[in-house]
């Protein structure tokens, strides 16, 4: 029998234990993924048994939709669209050459078998979309550089998949069915078919959510985050790259003016960081720590090293200088490249599918994870003020916070004339209305606007009243009053005097 009861009890802990550890991790400037995955292993050494890599691949793929969707959802199209070509080549040219130099690496140096080095330099090789979010949005950089750092995590999943699926395969039959050039070709045909697909059904869901009326502004949310997993559903039915899809079709919804943006925005991150708690913990329980050993540690480190100091850089440079791309900047994009969900997830592939040696190549991809991030993400800033790159501007931008009402103990009253109601020709000034309760916006057919105190009220009019909470009974039985006299309730003693 499952005890439903218990497995809500453990589970809402876990969640609270993950979304406490989040605030830990931003105070230290890490990303919140290494504490849950701490959490996760930490569960792993009680009761709590999971060893299912297939269950834990088909899970990952998962939640690394929602985390694309999250990530596409919160960019803004103006911040990395300068940036778009250069993070195109680094998601696509790049990560070819960072696998083909750590594969070289993996067998010459650690004597790995060549399958087994390939797919060391294919989960190793993709940054990660969540860390590079959670931390370098904290990091005031100038536009184009934090738009290459994000575009490029946002893209490069996707041939990365394709890599890993791929070499996993070969693994298991010890020859590949694609050349290097094919394989090149089907990975920018997959690609680009993706990104394709998703602005059109992003285009297609756009027009929708424009036009549909639903009966309940909760339902926005909603149907913005599904209509992106149906078109990961579709385009990874066709054969082509879903994530890609994904994150196309999120910045198209996230950059068009739907109803309710503000509601969508809270609900796809709270969404994101679900995931994210959910997809680090059962990581972290997939993870055996009694089974890590000196030799993975040497060799988590040794291919870090290489990655870190030689791969990337050199990937970083043949990438980018086409586009002119400063010294500097590239120095930190190649220091940048946070590794975090991704290469674990990508590394349950060759696990579910039985590749020899695969739980070896997960502990390695682990170990390296913790230790880089670790190493990398706290420094992102002092590497930024070194190389001169911290944007003044937007260091001195005041920091602008959207925080439910009841955060600040006041309420938001949304207030509309009726017709035959007397506070129709009221004047704002009239209202009369308790101490610190202010009409910030009246929406007059369909256009908002920021009323003056001579400006009077007609039937139709939307207000939208911020109240104090202990006031907002009195502003309703005031607003009730005005409502049945008129100005001249000014001077009745049906109700407390405001002022």
């Amino acid at each position: 029998m499952i005890d439903l009861d218990l497995i809500l009890l453990v589970g809402s802990v876990v969640v609270i234990v993950a979304i406490l550890s989040a605030r830990l991790g931003t105070r230290f400037g890490l990303p919140a993924l290494l504490l849950f995955l701490g959490v996760g292993m930490l569960l792993g050494q009680t009761r709590v048994n999971f060893d299912n890599a297939e269950l834990a691949h088909a899970l990952g793929f998962g939640a690394l939709v929602i985390i694309l969707a999250e990530g596409g959802l919160t960019t803004k199209w103006s911040d990395i669209r300068p940036s778009i070509g250069v993070a195109s080549v680094l998601a696509t040219l790049g990560i070819g050459i960072s696998v083909a130099l750590m594969a070289l690496f993996g067998h010459i140096v650690l004597g790995l078998d060549w399958w087994i080095a390939i797919l060391l330099g294919a989960v190793f090789s993709p940054t990660d979309a969540a860390a590079v979010f959670s931390v370098l949005r904290n990091v005031p950089l100038p536009q184009r550089l934090r738009g290459v750092l994000e575009a490029e995590s946002g893209l490069n999943d996707a041939p990365t998949v394709l890599l890993v699926s791929l070499a996993s395969s070969a693994a298991l039959t010890g020859q590949s069915e694609y050349g290097p050039v094919l394989l090149g070709g089907l990975v920018l045909l997959e690609l680009a078919a993706g990104i394709g697909l998703g602005v059109a059904l992003g285009w297609v869901g756009v027009q929708v959510l424009r036009r549909v009326a639903l009966p309940a502004s909760g339902l926005y949310p909603l149907a913005t985050m599904v209509w992106i997993v149906f078109t990961y559903g579709v385009t990874a039915e066709l054969h082509t790259s879903g994530f890609a899809a994904v994150y196309a079709c999120a910045l198209m919804l996230g950059n068009a003016q739907l109803p309710h943006r503000g509601a969508t925005r809270s609900f796809v991150e709270g969404t994101g960081w679900i995931a994210q708690i959910g997809l680090f913990v059962m990581l972290g329980l997939l993870a055996v720590p009694e089974r890590l050993n000196l030799r993975e540690v040497v060799i988590a480190l040794a291919a870090g090293l290489f990655l870190t100091f030689v791969a990337r850089p050199v990937s970083v440079f043949l990438s980018a200088t086409a586009f002119r791309m400063p010294i500097k900047q590239q120095i930190f994009v190649s220091w940048a490249g946070l590794r975090g969900a991704v290469p674990i997830i990508m590394a349950t592939v060759p696990l579910s599918m039985g590749v020899p040696n695969a739980p070896y190549l997960f502990d390695v991809v682990l170990i390296f994870v913790v230790i880089f991030t670790c190493l990398q993400a706290p420094t992102l800033p002092f590497v930024a003020r070194k190389l001169g790159l911290v944007d003044l501007e937007r260091a001195r931008e005041v920091e602008v916070e959207v925080a439910p009402l009841d955060m600040i103990s006041a309420d938001l009253l949304q207030v509309r004339v009726p017709a035959g109601s007397r506070i129709a020709g009221v004047e704002i000034s009239e209202l009369r209305l308790p101490r610190h309760t202010v009409v910030t916006l009246v929406i007059r057919n369909q256009t908002p606007f920021a009323p003056r105190g001579q400006e009077r009220l007609r039937v139709g009019d939307e207000l939208l009243i911020v109240t104090p909470t202990s006031e907002r009974e009195l502003t309703e039985r005031r607003l009730a009053l005005l409502s049945r006299e008129g100005r001249l309730a000014s001077w009745r003693r049906s109700a407390p005097d405001p002022e």
